[in-house]
């Protein structure tokens, strides 16, 4: 398919900021008050309490018009969450992974939650949305977090089935590594 629309430059003379602002636009309400026994990731469940993926909510903030914003949401069966983790601070360019060899990894090839910008991503089954709460299932963050966005997961184009998962393949996935 050939491009209608002429080919514009949006970014000539456009100097990318070095910081910037952003503002929560609610917090979780998560049963996960302390970091042991929260799960690693949305789908690690072992050796977390109850040691199975547990429901939460998450409370968007009043007079933002949140609501007109949720709607057509409900029809995703999952969505994204953006969550600034507000409890870390300082990081290392090396982790120690929890899972295969007990060798230190770039902290970019990890998902360690300690990084320049503690920022969160999260994928959770969304359950329902009544008013600005979102009721979600999976939830790997504490109580409290920040929430900076939420999106909604689209398998088409948020899927890819035969990527490859560097240092990770091969390694034998935990017990309780997936939830309904």
């Amino acid at each position: 398919m050939q491009r209608k629309k002429p080919e514009q430059d949006h970014t000539a003379g456009q100097k990318a900021p070095a910081t910037f602002t952003c503002v929560a636009i609610g917090h979780v309400r998560s049963p996960y008050k302390e970091r042991f026994g929260t799960p690693r990731q949305p789908v690690v469940t072992a050796q977390t309490l109850e040691d199975r993926a547990l429901d939460a909510r998450i409370e968007l903030l009043p007079a933002m018009n949140f609501e007109q914003a949720l709607q057509d949401l409900e029809g995703f069966e999952y969505i994204w969450v953006l969550a600034w983790l507000h409890l870390n601070s300082g990081w290392n360019p090396q982790v120690m992974p929890p899972r295969g060899p007990k060798v230190k990894r770039g902290l970019f090839a990890t998902r360690a939650p300690h990084r320049p910008n503690p920022i969160g991503l999260s994928a959770l089954r969304l359950i329902r949305v009544e008013g600005r709460v979102l009721h979600v299932r999976g939830i790997d963050l504490l109580d409290g977090t920040p929430v900076l966005d939420v999106k909604p997961y689209v398998p088409y184009s948020d899927a890819f089935a035969a990527a490859r998962a560097g240092w990770l393949e091969g390694l034998a996935q935990d017990e309780g590594d997936r939830y309904e």
